[in-house]
């Protein structure tokens, strides 16, 4: 079957391109070994309080474990919350001194405490995995969720935050891990926004000063 002349001269611009190749653009990012985003001067931690607050997450930041203690407790007084699901150890002696005992159901459950891998600075994102006490559901199915996390688990973009858990879990990565920016926000129905329809409705991260 002969090859019509437009076909021809298509296939012909095809030959004499692959013959000539065009310089591959942007050639510093093009093996993903650079950041798109640069790392800004200031603080991490601000950044991360500014873009958490603008995706209507609840941001405090904690001196040392009293300052985090007392605004816990302040919090749960607040909103009267009593069924508290936690499934790790490190935040049962905080339970402790707020006088509540961690609840076993998370399906109605008040609230969940959990804590997190990373959070990136840049885009107000918390960093979980499978690999956490919590599991994969602790941070999703309770309609109020908290995460404490501490000064040294803040990288400022989202390839910090997979490099770091590259790292942590050299030999093999958790089989989940998510990335939870604020509140769980849809727009599916009648373009109008709702909070809280595919995960928790608040999320609040108290961030503090150091892991001791």
């Amino acid at each position: 079957m002969s090859t019509s002349p437009a076909k021809e001269n298509m296939l012909r611009r095809i030959r004499q391109a692959l013959r000539t190749p065009v310089p591959v653009p942007f050639q510093h990012t093009d093996n993903g070994s650079s950041n798109v985003f640069k790392s800004d001067q200031n603080d991490t931690a601000i950044i991360f309080a500014e873009q958490f607050s603008k995706l209507q997450g609840k941001f405090a930041f904690c001196a040392d474990v009293n300052a985090l203690t007392a605004q816990i407790k302040s919090l749960f007084q607040d909103k009267s919350w009593s069924k508290v699901y936690c499934k790790e150890n490190t935040f049962y002696q905080l339970l402790d001194q707020i006088e509540t005992t961690p609840y076993n159901q998370l399906e109605d459950c008040d609230v969940s405490i959990t804590g997190c891998e990373f959070l990136v600075a840049r885009t107000g994102t918390i960093v979980m995995s499978s690999a956490q006490k919590s599991g994969r559901t602790t941070s999703v199915y309770a309609p109020v969720h908290i995460c404490i996390a501490y000064a040294n688990q803040l990288v400022f973009d989202v390839k910090d935050a997979l490099d770091g858990m590259h790292q942590k879990y050299s030999e093999q990565l958790p089989s989940l891990i998510t990335f939870a920016s604020g509140p769980s926000r849809t727009a599916d129905i009648e373009k109008t926004l709702v909070t809280g329809v595919h995960g928790p409705k608040e999320v609040y991260c108290f961030l503090m000063e150091a892991n001791h």
